[in-house]
């Protein structure tokens, strides 16, 4: 079993900057990934790493902006997120399971948390 909590998620301007984490627990080796979901839209891939840090892969939309890292130590993911826009305004969760960008091959998903950008 595998559980998962997201932290980091805050208001912050277009431009600015902020660090998702998500703690983990129970890890077995899993690929990771961080998926976002804004109102009214359907969940969206963000980035993937493999259980072991690489390989990675973003989405378009963030690819160049957002970086993903895990810290095998700490059990921790990050999203180092820069150059923030209004447009990645949404819960971001993290997710633990099979490498992918499709939202079933991960079995274990955290409560998400919400990152705003708004001036």
């Amino acid at each position: 079993q595998v559980q998962l909590q997201e932290s980091g998620g805050e208001l912050v301007q277009p431009g600015g900057s902020l660090r998702l984490s998500c703690a983990i627990s129970g890890r077995a080796n899993y690929a990771m990934a961080w998926f976002r979901q804004a109102p009214g839209k359907e969940r969206e891939f963000v980035a993937a790493i493999g259980a072991f840090g690489d390989p990675t892969h973003y989405a378009d939309s963030v690819k160049g902006r957002f970086t993903i890292s895990i810290d095998i130590a700490k059990h921790t993911l990050y999203l180092e997120m820069n150059s923030l826009k209004s447009e990645d305004t949404a819960v971001y969760t993290c997710a633990a399971g099979t490498y992918s960008i499709i939202p079933r091959m991960y079995q274990y998903w955290g409560q998400g948390t919400q990152v705003t950008v708004s001036s």
